[in-house]
């Protein structure tokens, strides 16, 4: 697509102002969230470029969309069955003996982040974790931090464990086991640093509540045992089809259509548990970030980034920029715009961006949704996260984190 002088510093301005919005996350004045915004920029890029809507399309990896939108089915068939609630029980049973219970909330969290959407994980075991902590006098804002931590960084375990690795891996076009026996040591490092860096801060914190004022939470879908048999089988096809040459969004759709052609569940409950504002953030951002990258302001800016001596594909700069960018405008943002500006020379400069992508997501608040779940699930209970508390321990884990990757990255070399 050719474009003039003029419409490059135009696409720049609304480039600009697109990611300052998804920073921020509003507009002062008007009710707009970060979905709005990403897409009022995708419909300027498409008006100011004059570029045709199906062009416009063509910019969006649509094998990613068909993943993403795979998995929140097949998640929303687990959260239907009652599989999540049950999920959440157990773990809630061992609140008894703080430390091991940490260390099992954090290798569950993880686990279940690995393999299936890590911001429905949080969503469904945040309120009933929240209220066994209450009721046994244990403070949980630190516990209910380090579960939003143990969801990012386990989601780093696999090319599925969240959007921002689907995009990077559909790009790259990287192999599902190699990308897990790479990233294996420095994730299961990064559930090192939650453990480790919440116990030793969790003493700081005063308690916040008291037991009688948290009411029971119930499961809010019954148990299904059937149903969660089912959805964990045909999950664990999907899976294993993953280490074969099926294209995985073929793989996630068909599982998909599987879950639709239920007697049980309806259509319309299922896609009612779809995470749409996702979808569409992502959507419009491939179409932001792909009219940006024709007006080469990417490419200059690597030329000058490499001019000056940080040169992005070296492994270390290569994290802290990822990680950097993530905590500034959030993880999802962050990789949309990387992926078009930052070039891949070599698998491992994906791997670095996967995994310091999601790493960087527990860093503040506001660095990936999962977070914000987690403490708009526990304001819900009367639990306040403050910005300042969720900083206090989510900024050491995250630079434990990516202390652990950078020092992998250069053992393990190119």
């Amino acid at each position: 697509m050719h474009v003039s002088i003029d419409q490059k510093h135009a696409i720049l301005a609304i480039f600009a102002l697109t990611y300052i919005g998804l920073a921020i996350g509003r507009i002062p004045g008007l009710r707009l969230d970060r979905t709005a915004i990403a897409l009022l920029g995708a419909i300027l890029m498409m008006i100011v470029s004059g570029d045709s809507t199906s062009h416009v399309a063509s910019t969006v990896n649509w094998p990613t969309i068909s993943l993403l939108f795979g998995f929140f089915v097949i998640s929303a068939q687990l959260r239907l069955s009652g599989f999540y609630g049950r999920v959440a029980e157990v773990v809630a049973k061992r609140v008894g003996v703080p430390a091991s219970f940490l260390a099992f909330m954090i290798a569950v969290t993880a686990a279940l982040s690995a393999f299936l959407n890590n911001d429905i994980v949080c969503y469904a075991l945040t309120p009933v974790v929240g209220a066994a902590l209450v009721r046994e006098r244990i403070d949980p804002v630190p516990f209910l931090i380090a579960l939003a931590a143990a969801s990012n960084i386990g989601a780093a375990a696999t090319l599925i464990g969240n959007g921002q690795n689907m995009v990077i891996g559909s790009v790259a076009h990287l192999d599902f086991l190699k990308y897990i026996l790479w990233c294996f040591v420095p994730v299961v490092f990064g559930l090192c640093a939650v453990y480790v860096v919440t116990l030793i801060g969790r003493s700081d914190t005063p308690p916040v509540l008291r037991s009688e004022d948290i009411e029971p939470v119930a499961a809010p879908y019954p148990y299904d045992r059937y149903h969660a048999v089912k959805g964990l089988v045909i999950l664990g096809a999907v899976i294993a089809l993953f280490f074969t040459s099926v294209p995985r969004e073929v793989t996630v759709l068909v599982a998909a259509s599987i879950h639709f052609l239920s007697m049980k569940f309806s259509t319309k409950q299922l896609l009612a548990l779809v995470d749409w504002p996702v979808l569409l953030i992502f959507i419009s951002l491939f179409a932001v970030s792909g009219t940006f990258e024709y007006t080469g302001y990417g490419e200059q800016l690597v030329s000058w980034l490499e001019g000056v001596g940080f040169d992005p594909a070296r492994p270390h700069n290569a994290a802290i920029l990822t990680a950097g960018l993530s905590v500034l405008i959030s993880n999802a943002p962050a990789v949309m715009l990387l992926i078009k500006i930052v070039p891949i020379a070599h698998a491992s400069n994906a791997y670095i961006m996967a995994v310091a992508n999601s790493f960087a997501g527990s860093a503040i608040m506001t660095a990936s949704v999962a977070n914000l779940i987690v403490v708009q699930q526990a304001r819900q209970q009367g639990i306040v996260i403050s910005f300042a508390a969720f900083a206090r321990l989510g900024i050491p884990i995250t630079l434990v984190a990516i202390g652990g990757l950078i020092g992998w990255a250069a053992l393990m070399g190119p």
